[in-house]
């Protein structure tokens, strides 16, 4: 089967058409907390509330669907550890198919059961590699020798057209209620739900300015635009695990840089302070990609005063396990948390004497890790400090240099911060 190149709104509204009975038209809401906290009409279009809790089902259907019948009864294959897996077996059972689904040998087994939860008996589930680009390759090399089609998760026409599908449902929301969209914030990744919200936007509602949002440690799609070449990441921080893409499609940077008014990186920490706040405040549970598109609202809180503004809640898919790291990440960002390495004079008092002359009456030990080696005068303390205020901050470092002016700050070594905390 020949893929088109070329996107249309037209094109995403037929697959409106064969979406509409199986996938969830997700709620669009105004949020009253948000809409509060920026001075404008805030509305989120609540993906995380999809059948597999993110975007990726409406193009993973929506491309298997345009399959021919035979390439369907071949079977399918994809490459990934995440949402795009759970879309794709979802489909393979709705639709009655075979897919075989590549996931790293390091895959979470939260994920692999969600992926066989969706796909039962009809997903063939292989863990090989390390990482993706090791289980990519031999995904690739399979679905070349048993004949299959593969589905990329962005860089495929129809993919991007069912992604699209978002918008549609966005733009009759607002002809419904006789509102205009003034900005809407999307998550980017490898570009396929920008791409394919932008397309639809622009020819449907013009003025609307598109806002591509990216992970700071993975800006792929916004260094390209800029380089008007597609450019490889070589060093990407993996935490924002929806949206960090070395290497964005060519297909979604083509039609990204024609539709994407303007793009936003957003530090990883920030993110975490935002899915704590959507937690405690509105009951949402998002995924760092899903938390995106509400982060970068602290960076156009001038530009939307007064708008109306839709943010794309695109995935809700977070793991548990991972809340104690997205906690330390946004008391770091927040520059609440902060670890030294300190040298302590080895004699009695010594720990009630920095407790008394470098921490304020509010601030709490978190870490305390000290061995006493009889040889030495002094000994080194790893130490974490939590501040009630974060502009107490410049008296902590004043207290703590003349504590011990040879002190080292772990914040600011990844390298330290990640071998000792």
């Amino acid at each position: 089967m020949t893929l088109k190149t070329r996107l249309s709104a037209e094109d995403i509204e037929d697959a409106f058409l064969k979406l509409k009975d199986t996938v969830k038209q997700t709620p669009l809401e105004k949020d009253m907390y948000l809409s509060q906290k920026f001075d404008c009409n805030v509305y989120l279009k609540r993906e995380d509330l999809q059948w597999v809790r993110s975007f990726k089902l409406r193009g993973a259907y929506y491309a298997i669907n345009q399959l021919t019948d035979e390439e369907r009864a071949n079977g399918v294959s994809c490459a990934s550890a995440g949402n795009h897996a759970q879309g794709i077996a979802f489909t393979a059972k709705q639709l009655e198919i075979k897919a075989v689904i590549f996931m790293p040998v390091t895959t979470p087994a939260q994920k692999i059961n969600q992926v066989k939860f969706f796909g039962g008996e009809f997903v063939q589930i292989e863990l090989i590699g390390d990482t993706f680009d090791d289980c990519l390759k031999h995904a690739l090399e399979y679905t070349e020798k048993f004949g299959l089609s593969f589905i990329d998760p962005f860089d495929n026409i129809n993919t991007i057209a069912g992604q699209g599908t978002i918008a549609k449902e966005m733009v009759d929301y607002a002809n419904d209620e006789n509102i205009q969209f003034d900005y809407c914030f999307a998550a980017i990744g490898g570009g396929g739900l920008i791409s394919g919200v932008g397309t639809y936007l622009k020819e449907n509602m013009p003025t609307t300015q598109v806002i591509g949002v990216e992970p700071l440690g993975a800006s792929s799609m916004a260094q390209s635009v800029k380089a008007n070449k597609i450019v490889t990441l070589t060093d990407i921080d993996k935490f924002v695990d929806g949206a960090s893409v070395g290497k964005v499609g060519q297909l979604t940077f083509d039609i990204s840089k024609n539709v994407v008014d303007n793009f936003v990186a957003v530090d990883e920490g920030e993110v975490c302070s935002t899915i704590l706040d959507m937690y405690s405040k509105q009951a949402i549970i998002a995924e760092p990609a899903g938390a995106l598109s509400v982060s970068a609202l602290n960076h156009y809180t001038n530009e939307i005063k007064g708008k109306n503004v839709v943010c794309i809640v695109s995935g809700g898919n977070n793991d548990i396990n991972r809340m104690k790291e997205i906690e330390e990440r946004s008391l770091l960002f927040e520059d609440m948390k902060h670890y030294f390495i300190v040298n302590f004079p080895q004699r009695p008092g010594a720990l009630r004497e920095f407790v008394n002359d470098v921490l304020g009456p509010n601030d709490d030990i978190t870490k305390f890790e000290y061995l006493k080696k009889s040889s030495q005068n002094t000994g080194s303390v790893i130490i974490g400090i939590q501040l009630k205020d974060h502009n107490d901050l410049d008296q902590l470092y004043k207290n703590v240099s003349e504590f011990d002016p040879k002190y080292i700050y772990i914040n600011q070594n990844k390298m330290l911060y990640s071998l000792l905390i």
